[in-house]
């Protein structure tokens, strides 16, 4: 692969406001979480706190995804994505002012995270099917890459700038920063002109096209495997990592070691890209499920010691790990999956993926104090490796190949084990 073709989806108009829209965005977004996490941490000491408002914004966002996906693939899916962001950009700002006012309790909070999640969730299935829009199917890896790369730059630097900010003035600034750069995410949509789509007949029913979801879900074997391993997944990554790495970090390494940790991971994440970017992924599912297995690493090793550039060395691998995975899944989805039907897709594999997350976020600060938050995170993180690895039991997922270049989706392709 070229460097022209490295970087041939740049030459499309829609694709770069798209990604210029999606790195401003990513600037504040990148510091919200370290921002939300101790801003929750000074109104209650507690875990269990953070874990409230963590689940009242996956609890929504879980409960109206599969609606969220049938919009998606009703309306047009840019028209989806500009709404979105002024509603973000409105309930940011409200958290960003109760908290530069010192007037912020923690049901605010959690009424805030939960308007969040009922946004997100028509946000994220419209944002996952815009790329076949955008780009020819034959860049879509390159796409895919650059998406990561904005992504991975980032959150070098907006966890750390954030843990600074948090040190020196106080979260609400971080908080305010993400709420401006979804308002100037919208705006940079206005010149993303999409023509609509070509539909194949009348829409049926909301009900109707969620059953039509359903059966594409239940019968595609490598789909239903992955999301289910991400059930499990997910729950452990945000109750372990998300939940109690925070608050054990107060503790231990503080709110600068835990943006260092988070930084890490997404420096790993942008050394991954750099060579995926001029690299043909081959068997998407295989790789991916192997290199997501890494994730577990520094979960448990937080456990076991305070050493962060063991920490750190873990974390980069993690970085990688996932954007194999992130890179191997979403080319699976766009060059298998029919663009009509790809929002609701994408939309089956969040609830299932995310249905357990506010479970975890809740169980697991009663773990961390019932048996110790060290002790819950090795185990935690031993178990997310097993889980990972196991998917690769499923020969549909152990195979699977990239799909050829073609007009539309194509059947899948598999090669000897």
């Amino acid at each position: 692969m070229s460097r022209s073709d490295s970087f041939a989806p740049l030459r499309e108009r829609n694709f770069r406001w798209f990604y210029a829209s999606e790195v401003v965005n990513m600037l504040g977004s990148t510091m919200a979480p370290v921002a939300l996490a101790f801003a929750v941490l000074e109104v209650s000491d507690s875990p269990r706190a953070l874990g409230y408002v963590l689940a009242a914004e996956s609890i929504p966002l879980v409960v109206f995804l599969l609606v969220g996906g049938v919009i998606a693939d009703r309306l047009p899916r840019v028209l989806v994505l500009r709404a979105g962001s002024v509603v973000l950009a409105a309930t940011q700002g409200a958290i960003a002012f109760l908290v530069l006012t010192d007037v912020v309790e923690l049901w605010m909070m959690i009424v805030l995270a939960a308007m969040n999640g009922t946004a997100l969730a028509v946000v994220f299935p419209a944002f996952m099917g815009m790329l076949p829009q955008l780009v020819p199917r034959e860049a879509l890896q390159q796409a895919n890459v650059l998406q990561s790369i904005a992504n991975g730059s980032l959150r070098v630097l907006g966890p750390t700038v954030a843990a600074l900010l948090v040190v020196g003035v106080g979260a609400g600034w971080a908080l305010a920063v993400d709420a401006l750069t979804w308002l100037a995410a919208g705006i940079m949509l206005v010149k993303v002109r999409i023509p609509p789509r070509e539909q194949s007949g009348a829409h049926g029913t909301a009900f109707t096209e969620l059953r039509e979801g359903w059966s594409l879900f239940r019968t595609t074997t490598w789909l239903w495997v992955v999301v289910a391993a991400f059930s499990l997944l997910n729950a452990i990554h945000s109750g372990a990592w998300s939940t109690l790495g925070p608050a054990y970090a107060k503790d231990t390494i503080g709110a600068r070691g835990w943006g260092y940790l988070l930084s890490a991971q997404a420096i790993g994440l942008l050394l991954c890209t750099a060579v995926m970017l001029r690299r043909r992924l081959e068997r998407p599912l295989l790789v991916g499920m192997i290199s997501i297995s890494f994730v577990g690493l520094p979960i448990a090793l937080f456990g076991i010691t305070e050493m962060l550039p063991v920490l750190i060395l873990t974390a980069l691998l993690a970085g990688a790990g996932i954007e194999l995975f992130n890179l191997g899944w979403n080319l699976t989805m766009q060059e298998n999956i029919e663009e009509r039907m790809l929002s609701r897709a994408y939309s089956y594999d969040m609830l299932g993926s995310l249905v357990a997350v506010p479970i975890g976020q809740l169980v697991f600060g009663v773990l961390g104090v019932a048996f110790g938050i060290q002790q819950v995170l090795v185990v935690s993180g031993i178990a997310y490796t097993a889980i990972a690895l196991i998917t690769l039991a499923s020969r549909e997922v152990r195979r699977l190949q990239r799909a050829p270049v073609g007009p539309g989706p194509a059947e899948a392709q598999y090669v000897g084990s």
